[in-house]
Parts: structure tokens; sequence; C-alpha cells
């Protein structure tokens, strides 16, 4: 039997887009010959993942998990709409997250972690799954937050089943008062996350480039009015204060009342759940969001291509 180096097993990898156990296998059923390896692991079905792995996937689901102090949200994509409603695409996804809740790493770490009852790492068995669905897929992003003392709370809006939906959101709140109350108060948190989109939760967690990029506009708006500099300040100072009332989620104005800003929200709690309430963080994901998708495939236009042999 020949000598399977690791080297060996990375070329077979990037060729074929298998697992790298399976690669393992493959050049050991074939005595190291990499040519052999890849018609052993397409006849296997493994290899399909390679061939698929240039179209983009900007479908699937958003998970979100959530268990007392810890919850951690995911995306997985897929190609098209159609395998998200899939049921085994379904029960990957929300073991994915469920998983990702017990884990305290990057996402790295979540892709290097082993599947539930698989034997092979998250990365390697949606490798696999690619192979057996027929479509490209990827776990493309995750976050996890937890507290010491509190909830972290989830909301997945229009969910296609329990805590799998296209918009998820975590919201973190650190309190020693009632869970159940705090659950509550957690919840309608995240749906206003979810409505607004806030870029972060308290001003100086804003990105101090993104201020400075809308500071630049707002004072070249301003002199356009040809006021003296004095007053241009002015203006621009109280257009700042609008944008962080848009744009940080204590300063904005909480929908579920839609008069209250979420920092009294949080003030009004204490005395409801026994104990000060303190936003920890928040996450939102969006399916999708910020995929180049390409050019959309014209399916009508490519039909009467081909119709008049163009």
């Amino acid at each position: 039997m020949s000598n399977i180096t690791a080297s060996m097993v990375k070329e077979l990898r990037e060729v074929s887009g298998a697992g790298m156990m399976d690669c393992k296998n493959a050049l050991n059923e074939n005595n190291g010959d990499m040519d052999a390896a890849v018609d052993w692991l397409r006849t296997k079905g493994l290899a399909k993942a390679a061939k698929k792995s240039g179209r983009v996937a900007a479908e699937g689901l958003v998970g979100v998990a959530s268990n007392g102090t810890t919850g951690s949200v995911v995306e997985v994509n897929s190609e098209t709409d159609f395998v998200a409603r899939n049921d085994v695409f379904q029960t990957m996804v929300a073991q994915i997250s469920t998983l990702a809740s017990t884990l305290s790493g990057s996402h790295d770490d979540l892709l290097a972690a082993e599947f539930p009852g698989a034997g092979k790492s998250v990365h390697d068995h949606v490798q696999e799954m690619v192979g057996t669905i027929g479509e490209n897929m990827n776990v493309r992003r995750s976050q996890t937050l937890s507290v010491s003392e509190g909830v972290v709370a989830s909301y997945v809006h229009s969910p296609v089943t329990d805590g799998l939906g296209k918009i998820g959101v975590l919201v973190a709140l650190e309190s020693s008062g009632d869970s159940e109350k705090l659950q509550a108060l957690g919840k309608q948190l995240a749906m206003h996350v979810a409505a607004t989109s806030p870029l972060a939760a308290t001003a100086d967690e804003l990105d101090p480039e993104e201020v400075e990029r809308e500071r630049a506009v707002l004072i070249a708006e301003a002199k356009e009015s040809g006021k003296p500099d004095e007053i241009i300040g002015k203006m621009v100072e109280g257009r700042i204060r609008k944008f962080y009332e848009e744009v940080v989620l204590e300063s904005q104005v909480f929908v579920i009342d839609g008069e209250t800003r979420v920092s009294k929200v949080l003030e009004n709690a204490a005395g409801d759940v026994g104990g000060a309430v303190k936003l920890k963080g928040f996450v939102r994901f969006e399916l999708g969001q910020g995929v180049d998708k390409g050019e959309e495939a014209d399916f009508a236009a490519e039909v009467a291509a081909a119709v008049s042999g163009n």
C-alpha cells in the first residue's frame, strides 16, 4: 500500500471538494492514485461538491438557538429557496445553530467542530450534503452572545419552522432580575432590532468611520445653504444627533410603543424585573445580506437565445 501523505490528501481535497477523511479513504482504496481516487469519490457521490462550488449560494436560512444565558445565530446558504424548504436542509441548519450555542469560539471553531452524529467536522458534513442534495451550500457566518447573569433572548422573523427563517436576532440582557420577565423584554427588543436594523447598541460602539462619513455628507449639504460656518456647525451637530437616534439601538424609539427611547425602556424595566437591566449586545443576521449575487439569470432570454441559435 502506498504511503498517503498530508499533501496528497490536501491536493485531492482541492481537486474534488470532498472532506478530508473521505479523501484519505479514497487514496487508501486506490493505492495513492490521484485520478482513480477522484473517480472513486465520484462513484460515492462525494466529488459533486467541487463542480458546484462556483455557483452563488445566497438563499438558505438563518437559524437561532438560545439557552438561558447563551445564544447563537448562524446563516447557512443554499442556491435556491427550494432547498431551504427541504426538511433535511432545515434539520441540518437547526443542528448547526444548536451546536454553535454550545461553543464559545470563533466561526472557524464552529466549522471545525464535530457535526452531531456525523463523525466529521461541520465543514466536511456540509460539503458531503452538497453532493447529497445537489446544490452548493456553505455555513457563511455565525455569532454567539452570552452573559454571566441575565438572558440572551432570540427572535426569528416570519419563521419557516421553529428557530429558522430569513432574519434572526439575538439580544443579550444582563440583570439579576426575574428571568421570565427578562426573556419577554428581550424578545420585544429583538423584534425591534429585526424591524429597525441598528448599527450599534450604544453611541460608544458606533464605528467612528461611519460617523465621520455621515458628518462629511452633512457638512457638504449644509454648505449648499450658504450660511456662515458657525451656523453650519450647529446645523451639522443637530443632524448628527438625529443620525444617532436613527442608528444607535439605545437611542431609537421603541417600535412596540412608538414613543419611548430604548434606553428608557431598559431603565423602566428595572422595577418590573426586580433589578437593573443592561444591554450587553445584539446580533442581527438577514439572509443573503452583503452577498454579491451577480447578474440574475434570465431564463426566458436563455431559451430565446437557444432557439435562435445565438
